[in-house]
């Protein structure tokens, strides 16, 4: 039987945050941003293994200080990524052995629910890929060169993707193989199986499933983890 594999990819810097440290390795509450992720696939009855990616000078650490430290059973492998974040996911992917659905996910995005992976494996073996996501809540306008409104666009035809995105490892492989053969750069992973002739099914994320980049995103997170 094949598993349900987490590709966790956790290249971030932090420069937008203005920290010192990469933004996977902020603490929040005497622990850092990355074992809150780890913790959540950990935990998930329905995941069976972890891969890890970080940037190469960040692997000891994070063996010793996290996944060591706080023994996390399901990491199998940590592997170093790459120049872009596509770079760094296809050398998570090829990593991977005997996969049935793998769900790429932020490592700085450490409140996913438990729901949110369930169902991310269940529609992607019925789909092939699938991301969630929530509908904006603001109006979006569309922007011209000078400044100016140039159209009003709905709301309920748009959708801000999050992590995980889920896809027969198959698939997802496949789609890496062919924007890398042909020399494409891809926002996500959703955007290469689209490239490749694939849908992608949407459901339903979570407005607290935030992806901590700036110092607000730290201030909301404090926040999530006290209950405010």
């Amino acid at each position: 039987m094949k598993d349900n594999v987490a590709l966790i990819v956790a290249g971030g810097k932090g420069k937008r945050m203005g920290a010192k440290v990469s933004k996977q390795f902020i603490e929040i509450q005497e622990k850092p941003v990355l074992y809150y992720t780890l913790l959540r696939f950990e935990k998930c009855k329905n995941i069976n293994s972890i891969v890890l990616v970080l940037p190469k000078e960040e692997i000891e650490f994070s063996r010793k200080n996290i996944i060591e430290k706080y023994d996390f059973k399901k990491v199998k492998r940590i592997v170093s990524g790459g120049k872009e974040r596509q770079d760094s996911v296809y050398n998570g992917l090829i990593a991977i052995e005997h996969c049935n659905v793998v769900l790429i996910h932020d490592g700085a995005r450490p409140f996913v629910e438990d729901r949110i992976i369930e169902e991310g494996i269940e529609w992607a073996e019925k789909y092939d890929a699938a991301a969630c996501g929530v509908r904006p809540k603001d109006t979006i306008k569309v922007i011209d060169s000078c400044g100016f409104s140039s159209n009003t666009l709905n709301r309920e035809e748009l959708f801000c993707v999050q992590t995980p995105q889920c896809f027969k490892y198959e698939t997802i492989l496949k789609a890496h193989e062919y924007i890398k053969d042909n020399c494409l750069n891809v926002t996500d992973d959703t955007r290469a199986v689209e490239l490749i002739g694939y849908k992608v099914f949407l459901y339903e994320g979570s407005y607290k499933n935030i992806k901590i980049t700036t110092p607000e995103d730290l201030v909301f997170a404090k926040n999530i983890m006290t209950g405010i």
